[in-house]
C-alpha cells in the first residue's frame, strides 16, 4: 500500500466511528415503517393541465380489495374503528373496479374538461342544477280571491284550540295557500330561468365578500356615491379621460415638495360632463381625485339632435378664443385632442372648433367647458323675447313651409 493510499485510508477509518457499521443490520427507519397499503393510482394535482400529464390506461387490477393482513394493520396502526372498517367492506361490495377504472380513464372527446377535479364542492355556474320537475306546472293554477282568502281565515279560527298562541297563527300564515290548483306549483314551480346559487358555500366566498358574488366597496366609492347619488354601475360607465398631467413643486421652510397634478374629464355620453383637478404627493391619490372630481361636478350639456350643439358659440378664457360651431350629421368632431375627448364624454359626434391665440392645454379645456354651457336654447330665446317656439326657429308645419 502506498503513502497517499495509507494516509487515506486511515483517515476514513478515523472519521467513521466503529459503532456506524451495525446501522445496516438494524436500521432505525424499519422498525418504524408504516404498513404498505393498496396500490391505488394517484389522482393528478389541482389545476393541472390534461397535456401536462402522461396518460396511461387505468384497470381493475388498479384497484386492489383491501386484505385481512390491510384491514389488521389499518386497525392496529392507523386506529381505525370497527365501523370505519365496515364502511370500506360495505364500499368495495357496492363498487365494482370496472366502473372505477372506465370513469377513471381519460376522456378523448371534445367534450372532455380540460382541468382535473374531484368533484366534491359544487360549482353552481359549472354543475347541472336541480329543476323542478315538468309535472308540477298547472295552466289551471289562479290567485285566490278575497272571499276564499276569508274562509281559511274563518276555517283556521274554527278549527284553533282555545290555548291558541301566537306559534300557531305564524304557522298558518307560513303554510296557508295563495293559489287555487296542484299544490306542487306553488310550493316549487317550474321555471326556465337558472337557480338560484344555494346558500352555504364557503368555497364560493371570499376574503372581505359577505355574500357570493358581491364585491366589497371602497369608501371613497361609498362617499361618491352618496354625494351625487349614482349608482356603482353608472359610476363604471362613466367615460374618464386624463387630458393634463404635470408636476408641480412647493417651496417650504421644510423644502420643495415635490406633486403630481391631473385635470380629468368625466362624462356618460349621453349629455353629462364634469371636469376634475387632483394633487397629491402619489400619483394614483391624485388620479382618484380627478376622477371622482370630474364625476362629482357633471352637469347636463345641451345637444341638439343628440349630436351637435345650439349654434356657433365664442369664449375667451384668459388669453385663449375659443369657437365652438355647429355642423350637418355625418360631420364629426375636428378639432384638436382635448376638445375631441370632451366632445366624446359628452355624447356631440358633429363639432368644428377653432382655438385663437394662445393654445395652453388648461385654460383650452376650461373654455371649452364654459362654452357647452353657455349655450343659447331656443326655448329661453323665445321666452325672453316674447315669442313662440316656431316663430324663433321658423320652421312651420315639419319644414314644409
Amino acid at each position: 500500500m502506498s503513502g497517499p493510499t495509507l494516509l487515506r485510508f486511515l483517515f476514513f477509518k478515523s472519521a467513521t466511528p466503529s459503532r456506524c457499521l451495525r446501522r445496516g443490520l438494524h436500521h432505525s427507519n424499519q422498525l418504524h415503517q408504516r404498513p404498505g397499503l393498496p396500490n391505488i393510482p394517484t389522482k393528478a394535482p389541482r389545476n393541472t393541465s390534461r397535456k401536462d400529464v402522461a396518460r396511461k390506461k387505468t384497470t381493475a387490477n388498479d384497484f386492489k380489495v383491501y386484505s385481512e393482513e390491510d384491514k389488521k394493520k389499518l386497525t392496529t396502526h392507523f386506529k381505525y374503528t370497527p365501523a370505519q372498517i365496515a364502511a370500506i367492506e360495505a364500499g368495495e361490495a357496492a363498487i365494482d373496479p370496472k366502473d372505477l377504472a372506465e370513469q377513471a380513464t381519460m376522456r378523448e372527446d371534445p367534450f372532455a374538461f380540460e382541468y382535473y377535479d374531484d368533484f366534491a364542492t359544487i360549482h353552481p355556474v359549472i354543475d347541472k342544477p336541480i329543476r323542478a320537475p315538468e309535472e308540477n306546472y298547472d295552466p289551471k293554477l289562479r290567485y285566490k280571491n278575497e272571499d276564499e282568502i276569508a274562509e281559511d281565515f274563518v276555517k283556521f279560527i274554527e278549527e284553533s284550540p282555545e290555548d291558541a298562541t301566537k306559534l300557531d297563527y305564524m304557522k298558518f300564515i307560513d303554510n296557508m295557500r295563495l293559489t287555487v290548483g296542484k299544490e306542487e306549483a306553488e310550493r316549487n314551480p317550474v321555471s326556465s330561468l337558472a337557480p338560484k346559487i344555494p346558500k352555504g358555500l364557503e368555497s364560493l366566498k371570499q376574503r372581505g365578500i359577505g355574500k357570493p358574488g358581491e364585491v366589497e366597496i371602497d369608501p371613497n366609492m361609498k362617499r361618491l356615491m352618496r354625494q351625487t347619488g349614482f349608482s356603482l354601475d353608472e359610476i363604471k360607465r362613466f367615460k374618464v379621460k386624463n387630458l393634463v398631467t404635470h408636476r408641480v413643486s412647493n417651496q417650504t421652510r421644510m423644502g420643495r415638495v415635490q406633486s403630481v397634478y391631473f385635470l380629468t374629464v368625466a362624462g356618460n355620453g349621453k349629455g353629462l360632463l364634469g371636469l376634475g383637478e387632483g394633487k397629491s404627493t402619489e400619483t394614483e391619490d391624485a388620479r382618484r381625485q380627478a376622477h371622482h372630481a370630474a364625476i362629482r361636478n357633471v352637469q347636463p350639456i345641451p345637444r341638439y339632435e343628440h349630436r351637435t350643439i345650439y349654434g356657433d358659440v365664442k369664449v375667451k378664457v384668459g388669453a385663449v378664443e375659443l369657437e365652438l360651431m355647429t355642423r350637418p350629421p355625418g360631420f364629426g368632431v375636428r378639432c384638436q385632442e382635448k376638445i375631441f375627448e370632451m366632445c366624446r364624454c359628452a355624447g356631440i359626434s358633429d363639432l368644428a372648433a377653432r382655438v385663437t391665440r394662445s393654445r395652453n392645454p388648461m385654460n383650452t379645456i376650461k373654455a371649452t367647458f364654459q362654452a357647452l354651457l353657455s349655450q343659447k336654447i331656443p326655448e329661453e330665446v323665445a321666452r325672453g323675447l316674447g315669442k313662440k317656439l316656431v316663430d324663433v326657429r321658423k320652421v312651420y308645419y315639419g319644414g314644409n313651409v
